[in-house]
């Protein structure tokens, strides 16, 4: 009866983890960049290669990074949403077009709409490594002074926006 005790007490603990670990949300993944500066970087911009985008051109105001890319399914479900939201003007939404064909994601706008203040070209996705990005769509907060202060996986949705980045965008706004 003993010898059955301890892989007993073995299945019961895998058991209280794989239960906990069911309860936690998959797009909260804590990002070790919150609170520290957005890394830096200089970007081709994807309807104007001859110029460059970098978060040094943001200092001063709150804005969003919106990494996405023509191949992305996801990325598609969250368009729309984002074409609203920058209608409402509240900061500059940047994208970030990740490991994509400059034609592609210039194609990919035409045909969907252009919520973007700017979109940089990450061809080959070093600016979204520098990022922690784990996979499109993948949206940052980012404060006045260059911070980034939430780290959004996954797509924006209408609730997102209102519960989430407009409260967060206000609150910094203020500072």
């Amino acid at each position: 009866m003993k010898r059955f005790l301890l892989p007993f007490a073995v299945f019961l603990t895998l058991v209280l983890f794989l239960g906990i670990g069911l309860r936690l949300n998959p797009r909260e993944i804590p990002s070790p960049f919150i609170g520290k500066p957005a890394p830096a970087f200089k970007l081709a911009q994807l309807h104007e290669p001859g110029k460059t985008i970098s978060p040094q051109d943001m200092v001063g105001q709150v804005w969003l990074l919106n990494v996405w890319a023509s191949w992305c399914v996801a990325c598609r479900q969250e368009h729309p949403v984002l074409m609203d939201f920058a209608k409402q003007g509240a900061v500059p939404l940047l994208g970030l077009n990740y490991k994509d064909g400059t034609e592609n994601g210039a194609i990919w706008l035409r045909q969907f709409g252009n919520p973007y203040s700017i979109s940089g070209v990450d061809a080959d996705g070093r600016v979204g490594i520098d990022y922690g990005v784990y996979g499109v769509p993948e949206t940052f907060v980012i404060d006045k002074k260059g911070v980034i202060r939430m780290k959004h996986i996954g797509p924006v949705t209408p609730e997102v926006i209102t519960e989430k980045l407009l409260p967060l965008i206000k609150e910094l706004n203020r500072a």
